[in-house]
């Protein structure tokens, strides 16, 4: 038994290509798994919430931010483990303020559509199934959709023709936009009040 558990941890063992890999592969499928798990919980409050208390869209973003952590930590994880990676890591330490700072820069526009993502879900300026009137580069410059979803980067919106709308979370949370109660039909003209809003 004993020898068994000796031969496991040597086949296991980071230090090793093999051991390596196979311990990349063991991560991989718990993050498989992990990510499953979340979605199937969160699919399951979702089902269950007859009442309609719970924000589909707050669930939907908070399910991929879960996910995108969990990845994160595993790779963190992953990275400690090794210790290719790890001495790797100790060596590029002294050029981490450069990086830090062309990373900053080639990311500001994904960091901040995911922050603003995080703003529009709490601050819930708009739910699933809500219709809007939002800026877009059309003939009109406006078009009217229903709220799909929002993800870490983008809301989607669907139009009564089935176009969908892609709007960066960042625009999303900085354009004034129209939501229309779902019994009353917009004008066929919504560009004027939304330049009349956006005036005021």
């Amino acid at each position: 038994m004993t020898h068994l558990l000796e031969q496991a941890v040597a086949l296991f063992n980071p230090a090793t290509v093999q051991g390596a890999l196979l311990l990349a592969l063991v991560l991989l499928l718990a993050g498989s798994v992990g990510a499953n798990l979340i979605h199937r919980t969160l699919r399951e409050v979702i089902l269950h919430d007859h009442a309609q208390r719970i924000d589909q869209i707050a669930l939907s973003f908070l399910s991929r931010l879960l996910v995108l952590a969990m990845w994160l930590l595993l790779a963190t994880a992953y990275a400690h483990l090794v210790p290719a990676l790890n001495r790797l890591g100790s060596a590029l330490l002294a050029g981490v303020g450069l990086a830090s700072v062309v990373i900053g820069f080639a990311a500001q526009t994904t960091l901040g559509n995911l922050v603003s993502g995080i703003s529009l879900v709490l601050y819930k300026p708009f739910r699933k199934g809500d219709r809007l009137s939002v800026m877009a580069p059309t003939a009109d410059q406006c078009e009217i959709g229903v709220v799909e979803d929002i993800t870490l980067g983008f809301t989607t919106l669907k139009t009564d023709d089935g176009r969908m709308i892609i709007i960066a979370n960042g625009a999303m949370a900085q354009q004034a936009m129209i939501k229309w109660p779902v019994a009353k039909v917009p004008p066929a003209d919504p560009v004027k009040l939304l330049g009349k809003k956006a005036a005021s």
